[in-house]
Order: C-alpha cells, then structure tokens, then sequence
C-alpha cells in the first residue's frame, strides 16, 4: 500500500504541525517508511511521525507531573484502553460509591477521554495544554519509551509521580494492531500489506518500535525504582484479575480494605471495565474520542493467543526468535 493512497489518517501520522527547529532536527534523523509509505524517523532510537515527535518532544520541554499525578505507559494495542479503565475506576471509586446517584464516567465516555494521550492529544494541540481541568490526581496516558518520558519526569521539582507499564505478548499485539490499522484507516488491507506490516514489525520500524525496547525500558525502570513505576503484565490481568487489581490499587496507595474485598468492590469494578461491558456501551459504540477517532475502533476481542489465527508458524517463529535474543539477559521472559 503505497502512501499515495486516499486514506484516513490520524494527526499523529502527519507531518502539518511541527515548528522549523523539528523540521531541522528531522533533516539530520535515520528514515524509513512504515509498511504503508509514510515517513518515520529515529530519534533516540525511536521511530516517531513528524506530528508525534513535536508532541513528544513539547512533553519533555514543558510537562512537569506533581507527585499524586498517575502516567499510564503502553505499547499501541497493548492493553491501553483496559489500563486506562482499571486505573481510573480504582483511583475514583470513593466518589463514585458514595454518590451513586452520579452516573459512572466510564458508563458515558469513552476511556481514553477520561485518561488523555499526552503526545497524542494534549501536547499534539498545545506545548502548554491547560492540565488544571482534569480531577486530582490527574491521570495520563502515553506510548513514550520510559527513557524519553523520563527527560519530562526527572525535571519536576515534586517527587516521582506513579508509572503503571502494561505489557502484552507481541504476536497478540502485532495482531490486534493490525485490525486496528484497519479500523483506523476505515479501509481493508490485504494479504500483502499484512505481510509488509509484519517485516516492518519484526526489523522494529514502527512507531515507537521497536517494541522490545520499549518493553525493556519500563522493565528495567521497574526493577530499578519499583516504588514508583509498576511493570503489569496483560496476560496476568487476565488469569488472575482479583489479584493483578488489587496489586495495581497496593501500588498507587488506595489499597482495597478488608471491607470493600469483602462487600464485592474489586469484582464490581472488573465487571465496569470489562471489555464485554465497556464495547456494549453505546458511547463506545457510535462515539468519537476527542482526538477524532471512532471509540467502536478501540474495542475488539482482547484475547490472549488470537495470533494463532492470523499468524503463520513461521512468522510467530519468527518473531519469538526475535524476542528471545532482544530480551536475552534481562530477566524479562515471555512464556
């Protein structure tokens, strides 16, 4: 699929909002083209569009999160929407569960209205967005590389805000990209463009790729500074929800109490952010997130080993034996 084709795109994925300095900056930065033409270009090892490296980089010169403030960190399709979800009903559910006449915000808008993109959506539009109108504690959401949200992080003067990583296996987050591309892009791919998305995927030239730095990133952050950044694995939110929430509250200092395990308050809050519930809604089912994307498009199976229908043994070989060699040594290991 060739760039020049008619499609939908993201501002994320253009090129009409970055300032001459960027534009400089760009000129002397490796490039390649993503599998559909468009231009990607490393910067710190990172490959961003042009629009979301003025956004990243509008988030290290001006955002400075206070110590309550709670940054949710993901790779795209790696459990975001569910993160954002859980986090934001364990940090809120006090308010909720002593007002019930106020209907639940994750029963009329979309999750990631709830908890913004800072280089998608608030830095995308501003390098001073107006971060006062979100209640406290903020929460916020990014695919950075810990590394680059660190340049942000480490120049606040208040003491480390929180950073929740979600991790996904990678066939199943190849997968689930690749439907959501053609969502995103309200058309549908074929064989070819799959297989060209594929390469793309495993040489690590996709935005934010490659994607087991990524990883390794929030991995090491995690075992370095486990009081402030908390490395959740997908797979086990699945297995063992009770747990991995009740773990996540522990870590962001609202632990569950004796009462609320008792009274059935984490499986209510399951129940809330449960992919069946939230896809079911009709906020979710017809809306459109504020930075102009269909809110049906974020919501699919979430299934663990949904790769197996799409991928080749080949191309899941192929990826496991990337994996396995990027990862070797680190103690991260994916089963």
């Amino acid at each position: 699929m060739e760039a020049s084709q008619e499609l939908h795109l993201p501002n994320y994925m253009k090129d009409d909002n970055i300032s001459q300095e960027t534009n400089n900056l760009i000129s002397s930065l490796p490039a390649d083209k993503d599998f559909m033409g468009y231009s990607l270009y490393n910067y710190k090892g990172c490959w961003y569009y042009p629009n979301t490296l003025q956004a990243v980089l509008d988030v290290q010169d001006n955002f400075r999160p206070q110590k309550n403030d709670i940054i949710l960190a993901s790779l795209p399709k790696g459990g975001t929407t569910w993160l954002k979800s859980l986090v934001f009903a364990v940090v809120h559910r006090e308010k909720y569960r002593e007002n019930p006449q106020i209907i639940h915000p994750l029963l009329s808008q979309n999750p990631h209205d709830l908890v913004p993109f800072l280089e998608i959506e608030l830095y995308a539009s501003s390098q001073t967005p107006d971060l006062a109108k979100f209640p406290s504690p903020m929460i916020f959401s990014t695919h950075m590389h810990l590394n680059a949200l660190h340049e942000a992080t480490t120049k606040s003067s208040s003491s480390p805000c929180k950073i929740v990583y979600v991790c996904r296996g990678l066939k199943d987050t190849f997968v689930s990209g690749w439907h959501y591309k053609n969502m995103l892009h309200r058309t549908k791919m074929d064989q070819a463009s799959f297989e060209l998305m594929f390469d793309a995927y495993c040489r690590g030239v996709t935005l934010y790729g490659p994607y087991w730095e990524h990883m390794l990133s929030y991995w090491k952050g995690s075992l370095e500074d486990k009081e402030n950044v908390l490395f959740m694995r997908y797979e086990e939110i699945i297995e063992e929800p009770l747990i991995q929430v009740k773990r996540l509250a522990e870590f962001l200092n609202c632990p569950f109490t004796e009462e609320e395990e008792e009274s059935g308050s984490v499986e209510e809050i399951l129940n809330l952010c449960s992919l069946r519930n939230l896809s079911n809604l009709e906020i979710n089912k017809k809306g459109t997130t504020r930075i102009g994307i269909d809110s049906n498009v974020f919501f699919r199976k979430g299934e663990v080993g949904d790769w197996k229908n799409h991928l080749t043994p080949q191309m899941a070989k192929r990826i496991d034996e990337v994996v396995e060699v990027k990862l070797r040594g680190s103690g991260l290991i994916f089963p």
